[in-house]
Formats: C-alpha cells, structure tokens, sequence
C-alpha cells in the first residue's frame, strides 16, 4: 500500500507521519506501534499468543522490505491496482493467521479488547479506531489517498475472502 502512492492503510498512515518527524523507518515505527498497542492490553485483560507477536514483527519487516525492493508504478492505474492487490494480500494473510488461533495481531486484539469492555458494536470500535489514527498520522504527514479509502472499506470483504480461500485449502 505504502509503495502504490495511493495512500496507506490507516495504522500505516500513523506509522509514516511519524516517521517522518523521527528518524526511523515506517516498519520500524509500526514496530513500536504494535508494542504500545499490546501494553494497552494489559488493561484490556488480552492475552497475546505467539501469532500476535509474530504479527507485529513480520508486518514490521514486510513493510520495510516492500518500501525498499518493490518499485513505485509510473503511472496512476497501476499504482491503483498495487493497492488493490495489497489490500488483497492483506486479506489472505489475514485469513491464514485468523485460522491458526496462535493470537489475534495487536491492532485487532485491541479493537476486540475495547469492544469487550466497552459493549460498544465492533463496527464502532473499529471505526473509532481507524478514524482517530489515520488522523494523527494524516496531521502528521501520512499519506492519505484513495488507497486509504479502499483499505478502510475493502479490508473486510478482503479478510472474508481470505478466510474462504484458505478454509477451502485446508478443509
């Protein structure tokens, strides 16, 4: 998503507006945010597996590796089409570590966290969540664009697909 130049996905806008008034990668600053993230669920009684840390490292490094070896397209449709397919990827991968049961990722476990203690809909949780992050970032420099927008409304149709494939594949 970040290579696309479409705008990213709302937790990497917050990690690229940070990063951009340090000096650290994005993948580095995602790092960080995950680990914040999963001191927030010691007030949210979450217990973390060994998905929800693998999650936080292995989406830390793609993002660097992905901004360091994948090419930005020249022009607007197939920069579009890059963060559809990110968008996508996202969702398959979403789909493998959601059925392994190892631990939800830390951005998720804190939206389910806050939902459990709250009894606010997950739809509002996670809304309140995407909104107030994407505009910090945005306010901090973060790229926002029609990638973010697909990212924000295609995530879950990506993950429900991701969820049939990889069910199909090992069902």
């Amino acid at each position: 998503m970040v290579v696309s130049f479409t705008g990213a996905s709302p937790w990497t806008v917050l990690a690229e507006g940070i990063s951009l008034n340090v000096d650290f990668s994005i993948g580095t600053i995602t790092f960080f945010i995950s680990l914040g993230v999963l001191f927030l669920w010691f007030f949210l009684n979450q217990k973390p597996g060994i998905g929800t840390l693998l999650n936080a490292l292995i989406v830390a490094v793609m993002i660097d590796v992905s901004i360091a070896y994948i090419p930005t397209p020249e022009n607007y449709i197939p920069q579009l089409l890059m963060a559809i397919l990110g968008v996508l990827i996202v969702g398959l991968g979403s789909g493998f570590y959601l059925v392994s049961n190892l631990g939800p990722g830390p951005r998720d476990g804190l939206m389910t966290g806050i939902q459990r203690k709250t009894n606010f809909p997950i739809a509002a949780v996670r809304a309140f969540l995407e909104i107030t992050v994407v505009s910090i970032g945005w306010y901090l420099g973060g790229t926002v664009g029609i990638g973010t927008l697909l990212f924000a409304f295609g995530v879950g149709p990506a993950v429900a697909l991701g969820l049939f494939v990889v069910g199909r594949i090992f069902n």
